[in-house]
């Protein structure tokens, strides 16, 4: 597992959106998804009925971006990995009180266990740009 650096869980912490690319048959499928950051790992939340669940369970690996963009100040963690998926036990009710913690999405629409798993992403590789301490001096 590879890990990140202060100032990108910093970053990965600040942001509640993400794009993962998952494939099958050498078809790429690309989405946004809401996705926590916590102790080394990203988690993402997803449905069984989905594309992206049917790609990791025939290919665990996936491609993970989360971005901001503005022109000329582009920050970005674009992760490898490999696909855990969780459905149930403490793992998944530890997940699930982090998520409804976070999103008003999950209190509004509250799930059990095998009822809609999580992906949770082991990074091999990654690379980021645009992510520096910033100057705060006046």
């Amino acid at each position: 597992m590879i890990g990140f650096t202060k100032v990108e869980e910093e970053f990965l912490q600040s942001i509640e959106e993400a794009r993962i690319a998952t494939s099958h048959a050498d078809i790429p499928h690309v989405k946004p998804v809401s996705f926590i950051y916590h102790n080394n790992i990203i988690l993402i939340a997803t449905d069984y009925q989905t594309r992206t669940f049917k790609n990791v369970k025939i290919n665990p690996k996936v491609s993970v971006t989360i971005d901001v963009y503005e022109s000329g100040k582009h920050k970005a963690i674009c992760i490898q990995g490999k696909v855990e998926i969780l459905e149930k036990g403490q793992e998944f009710l530890q997940t699930y009180k982090m998520f409804e913690k976070k999103f008003a999405w999950v209190r509004n629409e509250p799930w059990k266990e095998n009822e809609a798993p999580f992906l949770r992403i082991i990074t091999t590789n990654k690379t980021s740009w645009g992510l520096k301490i910033e100057n705060i001096m006046t």
